[in-house]
């Protein structure tokens, strides 16, 4: 007789009963902020269910000495997925930032139907978490169905709700995505073939990525394989954030002085206080110049094509934020960095960052970097949460917002429009700055990838944001993070609910382009995602350019 531990209890359901779980944060100060806003959601949901004839089974409970009941580790939710029925109709109930990790391996052996439902909520954004979540289950091949609103009771989720309960599953229109062909018209235009040019540069040079720790905060759509990194001729560089340590160690006091003068000259707007641990001092921001310098300095001793730093969770607990390098070193404006040797890395132009080291957004992030250098055109990069969105005098805004910074260029106003904020203590016990500020407007393009099997595959469209009225813009900083960043924009040809229907991830990448170069870049960035080898899907009214 074999010596396995004995099997849990299972859990069940009867008919008509619908079993909800929901996941979150491996960090148990914000599962305890986040719990109240769950039971909100969680009475909204049961009262449709009833609604509908249904009852509503909780797989796990409130837990008080822990104040919340979320699921909040891989191990949490591989043993309660152990206990449930692998047939019944599941409801993954998402009210805030979640690790899809823990569960989204188990959710990959389940049968029954899966629906992945959030609130849309710019200060408790399940919708983030959906997106991540979605993005990973369809990478692991899993079935399932997504649905979203901000009520639990408008009439877009009363029938979709219907639906799922009806069929176990629920569609949704997703045409805004549309195939481009491996052997496409716009291979054959000017810009076209620059950027097939460019495509075969980094097929035979290769674009190094180098990612200091992988794996962020759960985002299992954010970790592909190694195949699908080495086909499109964008390798992998794994490298250890202990390195980094060591390596911002050696950066003197007064070099970092230097750089953190370099900013304050420019008209950066840091809000310094005493309290280290919920103000910002300048010993946190010196830290975050010496993680900068580290960084850079990583760049050309491993002759990397973008650099990326986890943070969440390795460096947590043993340095300022990470958000400030990030944001710095892939400005075009930045404190001229010396190499061991002296000479100054990168000098006038932006090292592609990669904000938590989320290689869906590495790929198209530096493949932008390089067609756009190569087009001379302004080549900062950066990725953005798709965190939030509303109307304004009948026209629905994105709050595309990333947690702590954009490169200076993005900005309205440039390094003197910045402002440093002290990141928040709840996720961010060692401090370090943000760079806040509004998003300036103007066109950009957008990209994501995410991989099925080995396959890379790649969305693109096109984009412009607004700089709305400071009565406006000051709502949405205040129902999102107000420490970070707000691009508010509107991408061309895709809504609200066809974003929502199809996006792979709860990450967006934009770089922005002149408008009378817009087509031209788009026309070349198709071209050299496909002479990559990625399959291409363009988004809304961006096909019209092709």
């Amino acid at each position: 007789m074999l010596n396995l531990p004995q099997a849990p209890a299972p859990i069940c359901v009867a008919d008509k009963e619908i079993l909800v779980v929901t996941n979150a944060d491996l960090r148990e100060s914000a599962n305890v902020a986040c719990w109240p806003t769950f039971e909100d959601y969680a009475q909204r949901l049961e009262t449709a269910l009833t609604a509908q004839g249904f009852k509503m089974k909780r797989a796990h409970e409130y837990d008080a000495a822990r104040g919340h009941g979320f699921i909040s580790s891989q191990k949490e939710g591989s043993e309660l997925f152990a206990r449930i029925d692998p047939e019944a109709p599941l409801i993954v109930l998402l009210t805030a930032w979640q690790y899809s990790h823990h569960i989204a391996p188990s959710l990959a052996k389940h049968k029954g139907p899966i629906l992945l439902l959030a609130n849309f909520d710019g200060t408790w954004p399940g919708l983030v978490g959906m997106l991540c979540m979605a993005g990973s289950l369809t990478s692991l091949g899993v079935d399932y169905s997504r649905l979203w609103s901000q009520s639990f009771e408008d009439e877009f989720f009363n029938s979709s709700l219907i639906t799922w309960l009806k069929d176990g599953k629920l569609s949704h229109d997703t045409s805004y995505l549309q195939d481009v062909s491996a052997n496409h018209a716009v291979l054959q235009t000017p810009a076209g073939q620059a950027g097939q040019q460019v495509g075969e540069f980094i097929l035979k040079n290769k674009a190094i990525l180098g990612l200091f720790d992988t794996f962020c905060m759960g985002m299992m759509n954010g970790y592909f394989p190694v195949k699908a990194l080495t086909d499109i001729g964008m390798p992998l560089e794994s490298l250890s954030q202990s390195a980094l340590l060591v390596e911002m160690e050696k950066v003197p006091q007064s070099l970092r002085e230097e750089c953190l003068k370099f900013y304050e000259d420019r008209g950066m707007t840091f809000q310094f206080g005493s309290d280290d641990a919920t103000e910002l001092t300048r010993e946190q921001v010196l830290e975050q110049c010496a993680m900068m310098i580290a960084m850079a300095r990583f760049t050309t001793r491993f002759g990397l094509s973008a650099v990326g730093v986890q943070y969440q969770q390795g460096l947590k607990d043993s340095c300022a934020a990470s958000d400030f390098a990030e944001g710095a070193i892939g400005s075009t404006v930045r404190f001229p960095i010396p190499d061991e040797d002296g000479s100054i890395i990168w000098e006038g132009k932006p090292i592609p960052c990669i904000n938590e080291v989320d290689m869906g957004t590495a790929i198209p992030q530096t493949m932008m970097w390089r067609l756009l250098d190569a087009m001379g055109l302004p080549a900062e990069t950066t990725l953005h949460d798709v965190r939030w969105g509303s109307e304004y005098e009948g026209t629905f805004y994105w709050d595309f917002e990333i947690s702590g910074s954009v490169p200076f260029e993005h900005l309205k106003g440039g390094v003197a429009g910045a402002t440093g904020y002290r990141q928040p203590a709840m996720y961010f016990p060692k401090g370090g700055s943000s760079i806040a500020g509004q998003c300036k407007a103007g066109a950009f393009f957008w990209a994501r990838a995410h991989y099925e099997g080995t396959q890379v595959i790649m969305h693109i469209g096109t984009g412009n944001a607004v700089e709305l009225p400071e009565d406006e813009f000051e709502r949405r900083r205040k129902a999102t993070t107000y420490e970070w960043p707000l691009m508010n924009c509107t991408l061309d040809g895709v809504g609200r609910d066809d974003l929502m229907a199809g996006h792979q991830s709860n990450h967006i990448t934009v770089a922005y382009v002149p408008e009378d170069k817009l087509r031209d870049v788009l026309q070349a960035f198709v071209a050299q995602a496909l002479t990559q080898g990625i399959n291409v899907k363009i988004a809304g009214s961006a096909k019209d350019m092709l």
